[in-house]
């Protein structure tokens, strides 16, 4: 099953630096990605790609391999190059140890949205909490842990918001609303607010907060800058599913973010390239204040 897989890894390799589109049609991801990058003069120039067995289970006369693709694409852009990284998590299903079937897993799909619940940024009268935002310190945190688990923190099995959070309170937010979970922004112990790492009321938060963290909302991406917040609808329904952070720009000066859930670094904020992607998806931009 290995050499199996590692001769995908091998092909997709090829898929993304080929100019041939009879390869990229065994690989649509390629081609997509290819042709979002071309719309933005960009191009892949390099891909690494590295795999991890996660899980094997066997099902009757079927072994299925859960495993993971550490990705790396340096793109190159109007003379500029970054680099970009994701982890797309994949499942293989084997019949006498021959590949019959490899899928990407879409970490959004089937999730059963949270119930409502009330998300109350503070208290009338409450006082304003001093603190200065540094953007460095919370790009250089989710730089440091766009892949990995910081042990300080609580570990979620859908991480996104609580990634977020992690990386504004690194860069000096200041948590407030303990221990009221519909009230403030704040994780404590093993209680957290549902602002703090539940994707729709982070937003609801970001909207509405005067006390602690803030936020401005902006019509467009290219107003955000480094260490501020894009949150995602993917099916644009109301309900946001999704949240990143911005860690870099592109030559044309559009966001690059990093995320958890599907763990990615300086990936373009649009996600148009993502397993989530609808046409009904909405976002909402969010200048976090510098403090006060």
């Amino acid at each position: 099953m290995r050499e199996q897989l590692q001769d995908l890894f091998e092909k997709r390799i090829h898929y993304f630096v080929s100019e041939s589109r009879r390869l990229d049609s065994f690989y649509p991801k390629a081609e997509k990605k290819k042709e979002l990058l071309a719309k933005r003069s960009a191009e892949i120039v390099k891909v690494t790609a590295t795999g991890k067995t996660l899980q094997e289970t066997v099902e009757g006369e079927i072994t299925k391999a859960q495993y993971a693709v550490h990705f790396q694409y340096l793109i190159k852009q109007n003379g500029h190059m970054y680099l970009e990284e994701e982890i797309e998590e994949r499942v293989g299903r084997f019949f006498q140890d021959e590949l019959i079937s490899d899928e990407e897993i879409n970490p959004f799909a089937d999730r059963k949205p949270p119930e409502d619940m009330p998300v109350f940024a503070e208290s009338s009268g409450e006082e304003r909490l001093s603190y200065q935002y540094n953007r460095l310190k919370a790009v250089q945190y989710a730089e440091r842990w766009w892949n990995s688990y910081n042990p300080a923190y609580k570990k979620f099995d859908v991480d996104c918001t609580n990634f977020i959070s992690q990386c504004l309170h690194e860069g000096g937010a200041p948590m407030n609303g303990y221990p009221n979970r519909s009230k403030g922004w704040w994780l404590r112990d093993h209680n957290w607010s549902y602002s703090w790492a539940v994707a729709n009321a982070l937003r609801l938060y970001l909207s509405n907060s005067r006390v602690g963290l803030r936020a401005r909302e902006v019509s467009s991406p290219e107003q955000l800058s480094l260490g501020d917040v894009i949150c995602y609808d993917f099916q644009g329904d109301g309900r946001f599913d999704h949240n990143t952070i911005v860690t870099g720009k592109d030559a044309y000066g559009m966001p690059l973010v990093n995320a958890h859930t599907y763990n990615s670094r300086m990936r373009y904020w649009a996600y148009e390239d993502s397993s989530a992607y609808t046409p009904n998806i909405k976002y909402k931009f969010f200048a976090i204040y510098d403090g006060q």
